[in-house]
């Protein structure tokens, strides 16, 4: 059973990843009965929890109740955030957004490597990488002297296996462990204390010319939106391209910070995630959390 309270020398995000272990098991029961609308004393049996460490684990994690978590969760309240968000590009691109939404994305810049760079497989680039504990789990961080580059994310077991996937993305680059360096990067990702217009976070993108204009305008949609992969293809003069669209979001090399959880289906289903649905209803969850308690 696990403590209401944080372990005292227990960094935050340490004490998230932690957290995030019991998160999962619970997501993953309310994902498979929603429709039943579970109550807490089951989703925490389902978690291996009490009912009072999962309230306050919730609270702590995320800054929503269960059940207010539960809600987010059901494809209802999916189809009413799409609902919600039905013109978020429109309005991103006409006049900006501001507000909480904006909390995590604002403090994003970003720039692209030239197609001659992505082409020669990063020949001649140094990757410094590091795994951290995260909000959902741990996190690959890669990082060039650009900024940061890739990330990723793994459960127990699979970091090999995470770092061999990314690695595959940019055959020629040079790699080194590093994660003194990289540690940072990952505390100014994932603690939104962090998150100050002022000392912007700055990301390279790496990919072809059509998947850049599809990461960049995944990086539009503010945090607690959502968009649909039509709605993305419209914006990059390609209505019909939908499937293309979600090709080039599987493949986005920045996850969470280039928010492809945010890319739900037009029926309001989360639809697949590369690192997992049950981590993309975690950071939509989680997401939600934070606008809240910013608003």
């Amino acid at each position: 059973m696990l403590s209401p309270d944080r372990i005292p020398d227990m960094t935050p995000l340490a004490a998230a990843a932690s957290d995030y272990e019991v998160v999962r098991r619970a997501i993953g029961h309310i994902r498979n009965h929603w429709r039943e609308q579970p109550e807490i004393e089951t989703i925490a049996e389902a978690a291996g929890v009490t009912p009072t460490e999962l309230h306050h684990l919730f609270r702590r994690w995320s800054g929503l109740t269960p059940k207010a978590f539960l809600q987010a969760l059901t494809l209802d309240g999916a189809r009413q955030l799409l609902r919600d968000s039905a013109s978020v590009l429109d309005a991103t691109y006409e006049v900006g957004l501001s507000g909480p939404g904006r909390l995590h994305d604002l403090f994003v810049t970003h720039e692209a490597m030239s197609p001659g760079e992505w082409k020669s497989g990063g020949e001649g680039l140094t990757v410094h990488f590091g795994f951290h504990p995260s909000p959902f789990g741990k996190a690959l961080v890669m990082a060039t002297e650009r900024g940061l580059a890739g990330l990723a994310f793994a459960d127990a077991g699979e970091e090999e296996r995470t770092l061999a996937e990314m690695k595959r993305r940019w055959p020629r680059a040079n790699y080194v462990a590093d994660p003194t360096r990289t540690a940072p990067i990952a505390q100014r990702i994932f603690d939104p204390r962090e998150w100050r217009e002022d000392r912007p976070l700055r990301v390279v993108l790496i990919g072809t010319d059509w998947e850049v204009r599809v990461w960049e305008t995944l990086m539009k949609i503010p945090m607690g939106r959502v968009a649909t992969y039509s709605g993305i293809a419209e914006k990059v003069c390609a209505p019909a391209a939908a499937r293309a669209v979600g090709a080039a979001v599987g493949k986005n090399p920045v996850a969470f910070v280039v928010p492809c959880h945010r890319v739900i289906g037009k029926t309001g289903e989360l639809t697949g995630y590369h690192w997992g649905v049950t981590r993309k209803h975690a950071m939509l969850g989680w997401e939600a959390g934070q606008v809240g308690a910013a608003a």
